[in-house]
């Protein structure tokens, strides 16, 4: 999702091609010459195969430095872009991995683990949550900023997006429940680009 609102961001044109996880075809051998690891997303840009979702947005924000989505490299806020990009696929996403297919640590049967496993990240995820957060108030509180890199939206707020939204059916507290969250995701859900991704994946609203 996060490379494909960053595609519709950009503007430019793309072939977006369904790799059918329900029949296996991330599993397929013509798939694996792509992405090894069988995963989605893949990004063939010419000559370039590209895999890892954070690797395919950094490279989309540097062959497009016109569209403004990334800041200048070198730059403070440059670093902070880097931080919540890396923290949010290494930190973030990866426990929300967890909790969404506990079938790849957990034996088959395993109900009980199962349960304390989903338990267990589901509170981790909202600490993080939390995180996201209290750094929005901060950002709001201090400067009136409303993206996480502060006044200018970038593709760390397409990718907090996603991951946010991945949150709509907890048990617990969802993203869009906190209090600088919740308005946060609605702003970026304003967004035209983000509505025609929605829209073309063919998502049921509420989107989060």
């Amino acid at each position: 999702m996060a490379p494909h609102i960053l595609l519709q961001e950009l503007g430019v044109p793309f072939e977006k091609i369904l790799v059918d996880t329900s029949t296996g075809a991330h599993r397929s051998e013509a798939y694996r010459k792509l992405n090894p690891n069988g995963l989605i997303p893949t990004l063939v840009d010419g000559d370039l195969v590209l895999y890892e979702t954070a690797a395919i947005c950094l490279h989309l924000c540097d062959t497009h430095p016109e569209a403004g989505l990334a800041p200048a490299v070198g730059s403070t806020e440059r670093a902070h872009f880097y931080k919540w990009l890396i923290w949010l696929t290494n930190t973030m996403q990866s426990t929300l991995i967890i909790y969404f297919y506990t079938d790849r640590w957990m034996n088959p049967g395993n109900d009980a683990g199962v349960a304390e496993l989903k338990s267990h990240a589901e509170t981790k995820v909202g600490l993080m949550l939390d995180q996201l957060d209290a750094e929005l108030a901060r950002l709001e509180k201090t400067h009136a900023q409303p993206w996480l890199l502060g006044a200018k939206y970038s593709a760390v707020d397409i990718y907090a997006l996603t991951l946010c939204r991945w949150t709509r059916n907890f048990a617990s507290k969802p993203a869009r429940d906190r209090a600088h969250l919740g308005p946060y995701l609605q702003r970026a859900l304003a967004r035209p680009a983000v509505i025609k991704a929605f829209n073309e994946e063919g998502l049921a609203q509420p989107w989060v």
